[in-house]
């Protein structure tokens, strides 16, 4: 049994922007099927009363740069899972996680400093940590942090790192004056520690000093080690490659289920589909689409997405008069970029009879648009892991997909449709693949629809691959970061 404190900047159910938030949320509740104890920290943004949680440490004093911030640290229980809350006046508690409407927060270095300093601090008064499990460059600098503020500390003896990269792409880069103000000394000015590109980049602390690296697909670890998907960081990662997991995602099917998903219009499982078709009915109905034959038969596909460059959906633009001219309907949930924001409510005006959407986010209608679509679209230039890939298959909502990271890992020809390289012809031949086979051959669709449903994305294989790692580390005394300074440069 290990002990391990996860370190974030968001979990759900408490502050989400994002698939970090599900993992953090989820991953320490299935480690306790495997006798794995683990607890989270994380900031105590305003969103979180503190009413719902319990004040367990009062005035921490976090020192840095020659002063000292003072924090207090609330206790919720959330199912069986220990949540510590960092509550910094005036640093931490502001509307925005990341930023407002203005940006992100100038500060955002010293924000998450002081949440690493916190969390080490709260394996010594609350929760002895055996490994540290950090994620995304938020909590990168723990790891640093561990070993050259507390090198003989007893507190911290014995324990390990494990920095967990959920998207290479965002790397905490900020000025060369913001490392002073976080403590860190002209040691750590060069491209063998922190300095890129004449910045100073948060997320090579966590490449390079934690003990060991994951990232959140097998297909993912590969890719970050290239020069196309590495981010400026594939040295870094070649050179680490011993020490890099790729474990995928799992997918919380108590959220996630038709079978008991409460905003259906009607349950439905691989043995009996019935009830898909009255959530299909339920999805034209809500769009305003006629009940007619014809519009029952013919398919839907989904998006359900933010939209930005990474998704990919901007080469559906590219091509979307031929898929417009295929016998589908496309449906489109999400927000982002106002140039597609645009082009999608221009498309509801001039393609009513085969196109809508609604821009925002709407949890509930996600899950009506899983359930009531027949495929679903996943165009992503890259993808660590991806989830709705994931919902799909268990909603028998086949998934066309770029053959990238996650989503090259769990779908394939029996469960789906892949495309190879990011590019509009290669998307409509996919959309063109998957909708022939819709029409003309039912009996190898109800095939697909029954093996994708079958396929099990749960969090378990997940948490017995993470409690594995655990004890690979714990067990051997080599696994560790090499000294300052490091071997690797970017």
């Amino acid at each position: 049994m290990a002990k391990i404190l996860m370190v974030a900047s968001e979990a759900h159910p408490f502050a989400k922007t994002g698939g970090l938030a599900d993992v953090v949320g989820a991953l320490p509740v299935a480690l306790q099927a495997f006798g794995d104890e683990a607890a989270v920290v994380m900031p105590r943004y305003r969103s979180i009363p503190r009413q719902e949680a319990v004040l367990v440490r009062e005035d921490v004093r976090i020192w840095l740069n020659g002063g000292f911030y003072n924090v207090n640290i609330y206790l919720k229980l959330n199912r069986g899972v220990k949540f510590y809350f960092i509550d910094c006046h005036g640093l931490l508690d502001r509307d925005g996680i990341y930023g407002d409407r203005a940006g992100d927060f100038g500060d955002n270095a010293l924000r998450f400093a002081v949440l690493c300093l916190a969390a080490l601090e709260v394996s010594r008064h609350l929760f002895r940590a055996d490994i540290f499990h950090c994620h995304d460059w938020q909590a990168a600098l723990l790891p640093l942090y561990r070993k050259f503020f507390f090198p003989d500390d007893p507190a911290f003896a014995g324990t390990k790192t494990l920095f967990t990269i959920h998207n290479l792409g965002y790397q905490g880069y900020f000025p060369q004056r913001q490392l002073t103000e976080i403590g860190l000394d002209d040691r750590f000015w060069n491209a063998g520690a922190l300095e890129f590109h004449g910045g100073g980049n948060l997320l090579k602390a966590g490449l390079i000093w934690a003990d060991y690296l994951s990232t959140v697909s097998p297909n993912y670890a590969r890719e970050i080690q290239t020069a196309e998907f590495g981010c400026g960081m594939e040295g870094i990662l070649r050179a680490r490659s011993g020490q890099l997991a790729g474990i995928l995602n799992g997918v919380d099917y108590d959220d996630w289920s038709p079978e008991t998903d409460r905003f259906l219009a009607a349950p439905y499982s691989a043995r009996n589909l019935a009830g898909k078709l009255a959530c299909k009915r339920d999805l034209l109905e809500y769009f305003g689409f006629p009940l007619d034959d014809r519009h029952l038969r013919r398919p839907i596909i989904g998006v359900v997405s933010r939209f930005a460059e990474q998704k990919g959906l901007d080469l559906v633009g590219q091509i979307i008069a031929p898929i417009l001219d295929e016998e589908l309907t496309l449906i489109v949930l999400g927000s982002g970029d106002p140039k597609l924001e645009d082009m999608f409510n221009h498309l509801n005006w001039a393609r009513p009879d085969k196109f809508r959407c609604w821009i925002g986010h709407n949890n509930p209608l996600a899950h009506r648009i899983e359930a009531g679509a027949d495929m679903f679209l996943m165009p992503s230039r890259y993808e660590p892991c991806g989830l709705n890939q994931m919902y799909s298959l268990r909603y028998g909502t086949l998934p066309i997909v770029h053959a990238t990271g996650g989503l090259d890992d769990t779908v394939d020809g029996e469960t789906g449709f892949k495309f190879w390289g990011a590019y509009a012809p290669h998307l409509l031949d996919a959309i063109r693949h998957a909708v022939k086979v819709f029409w003309n051959d039912p009996d190898q669709w109800a095939r697909m629809v029954r093996t994708a449903m079958a396929r099990d994305y749960s969090w378990n294989a997940s948490a017995s691959a993470y409690s594995g790692l655990y004890q690979a580390l714990l067990e051997d005394p080599q696994a560790q970061a090499e000294s300052f300074p490091p071997p690797v440069a970017s």
